[in-house]
């Protein structure tokens, strides 16, 4: 039977709805794949179709999943479609969703490793997760001149959605904005309000952004003491590496030589 493909966005609306649409053909699963942006070389023989985001089919998806696979296995598939590997995280989900849904596996299907799909998506959630936590642990806040509370990221998956709540938590009577600039996402929390996620507007620099006075007197203080503090003698760069990655290092103040 001809392959087909559905080519989706890179994003969480955009494999939900390429799994809506997979089992919408109703022509079993073996010879449909979901494939995550468009490649340069086409396979011959194969039947390409493009899927536009769908709320409501995305969030059928998401009600089927949490009812019939659980609450972990839903968040599980969420981490792995925020990974940034968009060449197989297509694949691997929609046939975890197979194997726990069709192929009988259901709330325990990411424990069902023997299947290469459910592994592979089990490592991109794993790496998210990780990924999402070095985040809450490493990021660093600054004051802006109106008081909101501004922080930069750079991951390597969109781990926003995962990092936010937890800032939500325990900062819930603040202003702040988290900024991950290698996808252009905003996630913003009003005090006393739900979080939302906006997009990165064309042209926005941070560069316009100015830090209040209490700010810059807080960072050279800070800096001074996290310079002061170490022991020359003692300075081991490899472990430091190895306990806090140069990429993170890169948004830490303590960090910055300007």
């Amino acid at each position: 039977m001809e392959e087909k493909y559905l080519v989706c966005e890179d994003s969480l609306e955009g494999i939900f709805t390429g799994i809506y649409d997979a089992y919408a053909l109703r022509e079993g699963h073996e010879h449909i794949h979901i494939q995550i942006g468009e490649e340069t070389n086409y396979r011959l023989f194969a039947d390409y179709r493009y899927i536009s985001p769908d709320f409501v089919k995305t969030d059928k998806v998401a009600g089927t999943l949490k009812k019939r696979l659980g609450e972990n296995v839903y968040y599980d598939i969420c981490r792995a479609a925020a990974s940034y590997n968009k060449e197989e995280k297509g694949d691997a989900i929609y046939r975890t969703v197979v194997d726990g849904i069709t192929g009988g596996s259901g709330r325990r299907v990411m424990e069902n490793l023997r299947n290469p799909y459910v592994a592979r998506t089990f490592e991109l959630a794993r790496y998210t997760a990780n990924e999402a936590h070095y985040e809450i642990e490493f990021l660093r806040f600054e004051e802006l001149e109106q008081g909101i509370l501004y922080a930069v990221i750079g991951p390597k998956n969109s781990v926003i959605p995962f990092v936010m709540p937890h800032f939500a938590d325990r900062l819930s009577i603040e202003n702040f904005i988290i900024h991950d600039e290698k996808h252009g996402l905003f996630g913003v929390h009003a005090a006393k309000k739900e979080w939302y996620l906006v997009s990165e507007p064309e042209g926005f620099t941070d560069k316009r952004l100015k830090r209040s006075k209490g700010e810059e007197q807080y960072r050279a203080l800070f800096t001074i003491f996290h310079k002061t503090t170490g022991i020359m003698e003692r300075e081991n760069k490899r472990l430091q590496r190895q306990m806090c990655p140069i990429r993170y290092q890169e948004y830490m103040m303590e960090f910055d030589q300007k």
